[in-house]
């Protein structure tokens, strides 16, 4: 289902809801190490681009879902698929992803999708969301899908089961 074409890049939203106040002691290790991923993200071949809040902060975006300070939104545009692949299961970024029940509520539904999108557009919030919600409502789409539609799936799997 990615097919990327010519001319565009892959915009990814992952969002989630903190299982304690971002100031709580249980996600401090989260919270302190948000910008070093972000850093290292910025520095990883096919990174493009990143979603910041007024305040120049990545991922406390509560104004996505509301205002509940608890929720965390993170928006990225990326030249392709390999690329993320490679930011989230090849550095740093993994280990926090292994971690993230400890954080994190569990979500009844899709917290993250992928898109294509022309390769000079910049997503917004709004945008992010409805294809999180279009790929809540219909499932794995050209216009929204997840790391299951990726043709190395099987793959991707066993990284995060690792």
């Amino acid at each position: 289902m990615p097919n990327q074409t010519v001319g565009r890049h892959l915009a990814q939203l992952n969002v989630g809801r903190l299982a304690y106040d971002q100031s709580d002691p249980r996600v401090a290790e989260f919270m302190d190490n948000l910008e070093r991923v972000n850093r290292i993200a910025e520095r990883s071949p096919g990174y493009v681009w990143r979603y910041t809040d007024a305040g120049g902060v990545a991922a406390t975006e509560t104004s996505f879902d509301g205002e509940d300070p608890r929720f965390i939104a993170n928006l990225t545009v990326w030249e392709s698929v390999e690329d993320l692949q490679r930011f989230v299961w090849d550095t740093v970024h993994r280990r926090f992803y292994l971690k993230r029940k400890a954080w994190f509520r569990p979500f009844e539904s899709a917290h993250f999708v992928m898109w294509w999108v022309p390769a000079e557009h910049r997503p917004s919030l709004a945008e992010a969301r409805e294809r999180l919600r279009l790929l809540q409502r219909n499932g794995p789409s050209p216009e929204a899908f997840g790391w299951e539609s990726v043709p190395d799936a099987a793959t991707i799997a066993a990284r995060r089961c690792a």
